[in-house]
């Protein structure tokens, strides 16, 4: 199969010019994502978002018992136990 020559990606000004630069042209015209390859970037923090829920009184009583024994705080235990549930229902 003959290699399609791509186009060359232009040198932008700050991020504010590459976003409007990719929102507004096709990236396969510029990559071969054929070529792309998946890697990890372990450093990158994830955007956090604040959500409120409403829990009983005793289910958050009842949350910093077991935070207390394992020696986190009970806002990262829910953190914890919410990925395990998720992970486990991707799974399925």
């Amino acid at each position: 199969m003959k290699k399609v020559k791509k186009k060359r990606i232009p040198k932008f000004r700050n991020e504010d010019a590459e976003r409007d630069f990719w929102a507004s042209h096709d990236s396969t015209e510029y990559i071969d994502w054929s070529e792309a390859k998946n890697v990890t970037m372990p450093k990158l923090k994830p955007t956090l978002k604040t959500i409120s829920i409403r829990l009983p009184e005793i289910m958050i009583e009842e949350l910093k018992l077991v935070a207390n024994k394992r020696d986190v705080p009970y806002q990262s235990l829910m953190k914890i136990f919410l990925a395990e549930r998720v992970e486990q229902e991707l799974r399925k």
